[in-house]
C-alpha cells in the first residue's frame, strides 16, 4: 500500500561485496500531524533531512513552539530507532548482536521488538524468521547460500529481558517488522502530544483521524485501487520491490514467494509490517486463518498476473 507519490522512480543500489541489488521506488517516509484545534493563524513547522536509510519529511501544524518541540522529538526518537535497529550503523544495538553474539540488558524498545518478531513467527508458522540475515549478506557476497541457510532458525534464538543471544552462525535483520514498529512509536508519541489528525509513513502507513486516501500499487502491474484509511495501520510487501541478482528480497530458509504483492490492515504498523512480509510466502489457507485473527483487518493479495483479491 503506497501513498500516490510522484517521486517514485527507478534506481539501483549496490550492496556490500559489490552484487547489485535493484529497488524499483524511491524510499521518501513522512510523518504530517495537526493539533487538536488548531488556530487559524497556525503555521505549518517542518523538517527535511535522512533517518532510517530514507529521506524523511516531518511536517506539523500549530503553534511555533509545541511544533518545534514536537519535531525534536521525532528527530530524536528516529534516531533512537536507528540505533537499535539499523544494520548500517556499527554501533547499533543489532549489529553489537550479530558481531558478537549475545547482547546483555537489552534496551526495553529491544526486547519488545523481539516479542513482536516472535508472536509473528508463531502466526505464520515460522515464515516470519529475522534469522535470515545470513542468507541475505551470502547473496549479496556471493557467498555459499546452503551453508547460510543452515544457520536460520528463530527457534535457535535465546532470549529475555536480561540478554538475547544467538545460535552458532546466527545473525538478525527486522527490516520486516523495524519501519513497523518505528511508524507505531512515532504515531503514539504525536498522539500522546495532543495531535488528532496524523499521517505517518516510515516505510508502513498508521494514522489517526481524518481521511486518508492511500493506493494499492504493484511493482509489477502499478496501481490497482485505493483504500481509504482514518485509524489504523497498512503495511505493503512485494517481492520484486528488490532483488539480489535475479531472487527476491523476501527470504525464508526453504519457502519463495507465492505472491507479486500483500497488502495487510491491521490496528498497528508493526503487525501489518510482518504480516505482509511472511504472507509473501504464505498459500492462500495459511492467509485465509491470519486474516480471521485478531487485529487484522483486511488483506489485500496481488497475484503475478496482476489479480487483486481482498479477504
Amino acid at each position: 500500500m503506497r501513498a500516490i507519490d510522484p517521486c517514485q522512480q527507478e534506481r539501483t543500489q549496490v550492496a556490500e561485496g559489490g552484487s547489485v541489488m535493484r529497488m524499483n521506488r524511491r524510499r521518501f517516509l513522512s510523518i504530517s500531524a495537526a493539533m487538536a484545534a488548531t488556530p487559524a493563524w497556525a503555521g505549518v513547522h517542518s523538517w527535511h533531512g535522512r533517518a532510517l536509510g530514507a529521506d524523511v519529511s516531518l511536517k506539523i501544524r500549530g503553534a511555533r513552539g509545541a511544533s518545534v518541540a514536537i519535531l525534536a522529538q521525532m528527530r530524536a526518537l528516529l534516531t533512537e530507532v536507528e540505533q537499535l535497529f539499523s544494520l548500517y550503523d556499527p554501533s547499533s544495538a543489532v549489529v553489537r548482536l550479530n558481531n558478537e553474539g549475545v547482547l546483555d540488558n537489552p534496551p526495553e524498545q529491544f526486547t519488545a521488538l523481539m516479542a513482536a518478531a516472535d508472536t509473528a513467527h508463531t502466526i505464520t508458522d515460522g515464515l516470519f524468521d529475522p534469522t535470515v540475515q545470513p542468507l541475505w549478506r551470502a547473496m549479496a557476497e556471493g557467498r555459499d547460500v546452503e551453508l547460510a541457510r543452515s544457520a536460520i532458525g528463530w527457534d535457535r534464538v535465546q532470549w529475555d529481558a536480561s540478554r538475547v543471544r544467538l545460535g552458532a552462525g546466527q545473525a538478525l535483520t527486522f527490516n520486516g517488522i523495524a519501519q513497523g514498529f518505528a511508524t507505531d512509536l512515532v504515531t503514539e508519541h504525536l498522539s500522546a502530544s495532543g495531535l488528532t489528525d496524523v499521517l505517518v509513513n516510515i516505510g508502513e502507513y498508521r494514522t489517526i483521524g481524518g481521511t486518508w486516501r492511500l493506493g494499492i500499487s504493484d511493482p509489477q502491474h502499478g496501481q490497482l485501487g485505493m483504500r481509504t484509511l482514518s485509524r489504523g495501520a497498512i503495511a505493503t510487501s512485494s517481492p520484486s520491490a528488490m532483488a539480489l541478482g535475479d531472487q527476491a528480497h523476501i527470504l525464508h530458509s526453504e519457502a519463495y514467494p507465492r505472491w507479486s504483492t500483500v497488502s495487510v490492515e491491521a490496528e498497528t504498523a508493526t503487525l501489518a509490517d510482518c504480516l505482509s512480509t511472511a504472507l509473501c510466502l504464505a498459500p492462500r489457507q495459511m492467509i485465509e486463518r491470519v486474516r480471521a485473527t485478531p487485529r487484522v483487518k483486511r488483506i489485500t493479495l496481488v497475484d503475478s498476473e496482476g489479480n487483486l483479491t481482498s479477504l
